[in-house]
């Protein structure tokens, strides 16, 4: 007897979204119980830390929004402004989509280790959940990057939502710190 189809798209959608969740869990049970050392990572150059995180981050958030319009390209949503979508769009989305990803590491492994997860203000705690909530989202579309037959829509708002959690620790750490010191390295 053969699988239900619609019970099969399904499973393949909610086992990544699950998955993804349980690490969303994970990261905030891990940063919440881990004693924040206060000090992790610095790069010569910068000011502190934070500074190295900011500007990671929005690298991040510039490769994330590229991540978007490259998409609308792919999808041809963008036909106005091309006549024909550019046949390296989809090879430059993977690997500004890598590359983003790869810059969120020493962030999160700063944040993480360094500073745990933080709620003594309403800011802190968004940003913190987001954070948990990015890497989550991120692992669910790679695996549902995996799955064949999944409905049109899936990919996209799984991309969607990787990029609505990013821009929401962008907007909750580094738009902060800009606007608390200024442009500065």
């Amino acid at each position: 007897m053969r699988a239900n189809p619609s019970r099969a798209s399904a499973a393949a959608i909610v086992i990544p979204l699950l998955i993804g969740a349980a690490v969303s869990v994970l990261l905030g049970v891990y940063a919440k119980q881990h004693e924040p050392r206060f000090f992790s990572i610095n790069v010569a150059g910068f000011s502190s830390p934070l500074a190295v995180k900011t500007w990671l981050a929005t690298l991040a958030t510039a490769l994330a929004l590229f991540q978007f319009l490259s998409a609308l390209a792919m999808y041809g949503k963008l036909d106005a402004l091309f006549t024909k979508t550019p046949p390296w769009i989809g090879t430059v989305h993977v690997w500004s989509g890598r590359l983003a990803v790869l810059v969120t590491v020493p962030v999160a492994v700063h944040c993480l280790y360094a500073l745990g997860f933080q709620d003594y203000e309403k800011r802190v705690l968004i940003h913190s959940l987001l954070g948990c909530f990015f890497y989550g989202a991120f692992v669910a579309k790679m695996l549902l990057l995996t799955r064949k037959g999944l409905p049109g829509w899936a990919i996209p708002v799984a991309g969607g939502l990787v990029l609505t959690g990013l821009t929401g620790l962008w907007l909750t750490s580094g738009l902060w710190f800009f606007q608390h010191n200024g442009i500065t390295f």
